[in-house]
């Protein structure tokens, strides 16, 4: 749920997601007053998406809202890999919550490739569908057991894993996990048709219309947007980060990542797989067909969001890296993306929390949410249509029965966000000169921080810097013109509407006035 920040293009290759570049643009109408379906899904990503899809088939209503347009948000912006082999994960599961649940995890995103398999043979949607090897690679020996032993983990839970010493990618690498029978496709060309199949029979796909509130009641669900009330008997949370999130207290157990990709052009060809290293900072690399040819996609340079000011920085040191590694003729396209961590690497998916019965939610997929996301449409299907599913448990979000307390800190910064700001102007004056057109930054005076934006134009804009979700500070992003939160990755652009949730807020302004 979102879309792209104003860009800056002083960086190499079109600012753009391939994704969005290369798929049709959407004109779903906003929702005009208030209605009533089955089930509300309240986010137009992969698991927004594809719950409605399911939901519709086995002959349920529905309404699928986005605040912006489908698949714009962090779906549009993945590298579109649907794979069972999340880095190092299958030992580590297998050691903390046994082979039971391990095996549970394996199976809903082995499933979630035949589905989407599946779907894309019956109807013949036209998205670059591969199948391909994954490969988890070692690049030195600290890291060679590791992956041998992930390859034991993940053959024990029934995957078809073995350990290669074969890594067909430059460079010295010491052996793999490879994990056959997984995939890539174009994110956004397969989920614009399965959304298509959505329209009719009393379902609907309303774009443009925001989700500002949410009520469970007995008997049914009230979704409040501006643009008006959607009621019915359940609803689903799949907006990447769960816009109402007190009741499951998901502030204190997710951490947003934001990382970074190029799509590039080689001088010689890619080899057939889809690849991520073991350890240390992340690169994961895949190939995509382009028309004319053969783009690699290049991702990396991750780091927690709304801690980084100079962005640009992190896209320089990612083609740097793959400069290192191919020949590289080209960058065509550069972008990020922004994913949530879990306090366990697990999803949560499920009811959103104990004692919520018609409120269901799908976050947490830590980077792999093409697989997991899918899984996501195909539990919660299950779950509200009453019906058993084999993997509910691993990622029920219940498994934490801690609840952390929403703190009282919060809402007072949220009280008195926004209002005025009284300073010495010449102190003012100094401080925005310094800072470059068409950037940011958080200043602070006299106690008092404040929002600043240098439009290009001449113009100063000036915010609270309060994010609006749970009150902490956020922080100037130079690659992507926005403002960024720390705590939740709440995201507002320049000029402080809102473009990521969990925020449902615009940053308030603060009106500086000078002495």
């Amino acid at each position: 749920m979102g879309e792209s920040p104003e860009r800056n293009d002083s960086l190499p290759g079109t600012a753009e997601s391939y994704w969005i570049a290369t798929s049709p643009e959407t004109g779903f109408p906003p929702l005009d007053g208030d209605g009533r379906v089955d089930v509300t899904v309240i986010g137009g990503g992969i698991a927004g998406i594809t719950t409605a899809f399911l939901l519709k088939k086995a002959g349920l209503t529905v309404a699928l809202i986005d605040a912006y347009r489908i698949a714009t948000g962090t779906t549009g912006y993945t590298t579109a890999k649907i794979t069972s082999l999340h880095r190092l994960i299958y030992a580590d599961l297998i050691d903390r919550f046994g082979e039971e649940r391990a095996r549970q995890y394996a199976g809903a995103n082995q499933a979630a490739i035949e589905t989407i398999a599946s779907l894309v043979r019956e109807y013949d949607i036209p998205c670059s569908f591969e199948h391909k090897p994954a490969y988890t690679y070692a690049e030195s020996e600290e890291s060679r057991d590791l992956v041998a032993a992930e390859a034991d983990a993940a053959r024990s839970l029934g995957l078809p894993a073995t350990f290669t010493e074969d890594v067909p990618l430059p460079g010295r690498a010491h052996g793999a996990v490879v994990l056959e029978g997984q995939a890539q496709f174009h994110p956004r060309n397969y989920l614009l048709l399965l959304a298509g199949h959505l329209l009719g029979e009393g379902s609907y796909v309303f774009e443009m219309t925001r989700a500002v509130g949410l009520e469970e009641q007995p008997g049914g669900v009230t979704v409040k947007t501006n643009r008006g009330l959607l009621s019915s008997d359940y609803a689903v949370l799949a907006t990447h980060y769960p816009i109402y999130d007190r009741p499951g207290a998901y502030f204190a157990r997710m951490q947003p990542s934001r990382s970074y990709a190029l799509a590039l052009r080689i001088d010689e060809p890619f080899p057939n797989g889809i690849f991520i290293n073991a350890g240390g900072p992340v690169h994961s690399w895949r190939s995509q067909p382009a028309g004319d040819g053969e783009l690699v996609i290049v991702t990396g340079a991750a780091h927690d969001t709304g801690t980084v000011t100079d962005t640009k920085a992190h896209y320089r040191s990612l083609e740097a890296y793959a400069r290192s590694v191919y020949p590289v003729g080209s960058v065509d396209y550069h972008w990020s993306a922004q994913d949530y961590i879990t306090a366990d690497r697990i999803p949560y998916i499920g009811r959103l929390a104990l004692g919520h019965d018609r409120v269901f939610v799908a976050t947490g997929f830590g980077k792999w949410g093409m697989a997991a996301g899918t899984a996501a449409g195909m539990i919660l299907s299950d779950l509200i249509r009453g019906r058993t599913n084999p993997w509910a448990e691993v990622f029920d979000p219940a498994r934490f029965r801690e609840q952390p307390e929403f703190p009282d800190r919060a809402r007072k910064k949220l009280q008195a966000a926004g209002g005025t700001f009284e300073v010495d102007a010449d102190r003012f004056d100094r401080e925005v000169a310094a800072i470059p057109s068409r950037e940011g930054e958080v200043v602070e005076i006299d106690g008092q921080k404040v929002a600043v934006y240098r439009d290009g134009r001449g113009g100063v804009h000036t915010l609270d810097p309060t994010c609006m979700h749970m009150g902490c500070t956020v922080a100037w992003n130079n690659a992507e013109k926005s403002w960024d939160c720390p705590c939740h990755g709440s995201r507002y652009d320049a000029s402080g509407k809102v473009i990521g949730s969990p925020t449902v807020k615009d940053l308030r302004g603060k009106e500086v006035v000078r002495r």
